[in-house]
């Protein structure tokens, strides 16, 4: 299978985290970015994290909390976009995306069962 770094969805979740963070950089509310930057930060982070666990069970368990962590952004991303933090656009592409990582997740979990 390689190594985390290796997977595509470990990637685009990166990716996304780097976005949030860019976009945030000058947001005032401090609770909000706190939050839906660190969501961001968990997915990614609990990619990497469940891919060096050593049994199956316990990568499972950690790539479960990590797309966990998706519906927690995308829920927060709505959120954003409701108060006008975040632009309409930006928004449903970052709830896309976080829909995919999920699914994504979803495939690589499945993929450890067998």
């Amino acid at each position: 299978m390689g190594t985390f770094e290796d997977l595509e969805v470990w990637k685009r979740a990166v990716k996304l985290s780097a976005d949030l963070y860019r976009a945030f950089a000058e947001l005032r509310d401090y609770g909000f970015k706190d939050q839906i930057t660190r969501a961001g930060l968990s997915v990614a982070s609990n990619i990497g994290e469940g891919m060096e666990r050593e049994t199956k069970a316990d990568k499972m368990r950690i790539l479960g909390i990590a797309k966990s962590s998706c519906g927690e952004l995308r829920t927060q991303v709505f959120i954003g976009i409701d108060i006008k933090y975040i632009d309409g656009e930006v928004g449903r592409r970052w709830i896309e995306e976080t829909r995919e990582i999920s699914a994504m997740l979803v495939g690589l979990i499945r993929s450890l069962r067998r």
